[in-house]
């Protein structure tokens, strides 16, 4: 049976810190939910109720149009090696990109990368954890190299291009506001 907690405990805490993967779950008010794997050294707990993560340059934007219609996010971790768990983050999101204040705020608590997207901010409201008896033992072997790769050689004004033809709309044609280059 899982457990709720009010924040996340300095034992979760640690957990999270180890994973190398976490998923990320969104959804509009209509249209489709999405849910998305996110890798690399990209998430950054500030204290027991908030987190934030840098959203790399991908194929879709679907997490940033979600939450310009429904700021609902939830953010999960299971571990694949260890005592079993699954735990679950729900709370509010915003989202920074490089026009916002608090993107340059947030942006040095990461490696650099020129595929920086954009900054999620998560207030968290509750914390669930689960048993996770069923999710199967798998071996961390290493990072993919090709997006940050790909994001190099593209450099910064085709990635903004990229951004602008790939990134601005959903998949449910929603405004993702990513190629917007002033504040709003």
């Amino acid at each position: 049976m899982g457990k709720q907690f009010s924040e996340i405990s300095t034992e979760l805490q640690d957990f999270i810190k180890k994973q190398n993967i976490f998923f990320v779950g969104t959804a509009a008010n209509d249209g489709r939910v999405n849910v998305s794997p996110k890798g690399y050294d990209t998430l950054r707990i500030i204290n027991a109720n908030k987190l934030v993560w840098l959203n790399l340059t991908g194929s879709g934007n679907e997490t940033a149009a979600h939450l310009l219609k429904n700021n609902r996010m939830t953010i999960m971790f299971c571990a694949f090696e260890g005592k079993p768990i699954i735990l679950r983050l729900y709370g509010h999101a915003k989202i920074y990109h490089d026009r916002d204040t608090k993107f340059h705020e947030y942006i040095n608590l990461f490696e650099k990368n020129i595929g920086s997207r954009q900054i999620i901010e998560l207030d968290i409201d509750l914390v669930q954890s689960s048993c996770g008896y069923s999710v199967p033992f798998m071996d961390y072997k290493e990072e993919r190299l090709q997006l940050n790769s790909w994001s190099e050689k593209q450099g910064e004004e085709r990635i903004k291009t990229y951004w602008k033809e790939k990134n601005s709309k959903s998949i449910d044609g929603f405004e993702t506001h990513t190629s917007i280059t002033k504040k709003i």
